[in-house]
């Protein structure tokens, strides 16, 4: 566009101003955590999706535990394909910084995992008190105990629908998976959070098959 600029990935970063910017075209990356989503989304119930516009290699990590997990997935350029076992097996993970198993993915595989055959281990290396939406998932029935950085989730037969409150972004869409898989109806307060990240997410849920509504 004409800018002036130095330092792209020092720790300064130089801007000379210009009279003006030129016009250009520019396509936004795919958001790897909605894609992440989508895909815990399918794994928790047992589906099978197809996401479109997607960039596979973004999301490698989480791709290779739900595989782990015995999903059976189809990777093609701009698609990932899921097909997901009624039940997944329990699995081990530990968030790190890009490209490892991103952190924004935690809260949505922790509450996959709440169903999961077995007894499975989170370790959260990046942010501190990131497992608030935990209480809210163990009143849908899940067993979690949080020891310091890890959760230890003892996957259950099934979860039920409760009044629960999101307290962040992915924590929120965490509590929305739960409520997919859940026996009964769950309604989730605070929805602005999950809003703020995902874009027409109960309308997208619903073309998949989700009996979903959001009440103002």
């Amino acid at each position: 566009m004409g800018a002036k600029i130095k330092g792209a990935g020092t720790n300064q970063v130089i801007i000379q101003g210009v009279k003006e910017l030129k016009e250009v075209s520019y396509n936004i990356m795919p958001d790897r955590i909605e894609a992440g989503t989508f895909l815990c989304a399918a794994a928790i119930t047992g589906g099978n999706i197809k996401l479109n516009e997607v960039n596979p290699e973004h999301i490698t990590p989480a791709i290779a535990k739900l595989e782990e997990a015995n999903c059976k997935i189809k990777i093609q350029k701009n698609s990932i394909e899921i097909n997901a076992p009624k039940k997944i097996k329990a699995l081990e993970i530990k968030t790190m910084p890009y490209p490892g198993f991103p952190t924004d993915l935690q809260s949505q595989f922790v509450s996959t995992l709440t169903i999961a055959k077995g007894t499975s281990l989170m370790i959260e290396n990046i942010f501190e008190n990131r497992y608030k939406f935990v209480p809210e998932l163990v009143r849908m029935g899940a067993k979690i105990i949080i020891e310091g950085k890890s959760a230890i989730v003892k996957g259950v037969r099934k979860l039920y629908g409760a009044n629960v409150k999101a307290t962040d972004l992915r924590g929120g869409a965490a509590l929305v998976l739960a409520g997919l898989a859940a026996k009964g109806v769950t309604t989730i307060e605070n929805i602005e959070y999950i809003l703020r990240g995902y874009e027409n997410f109960d309308k997208k849920l619903k073309n998949l098959g989700a009996k979903i509504e959001i009440k103002s």
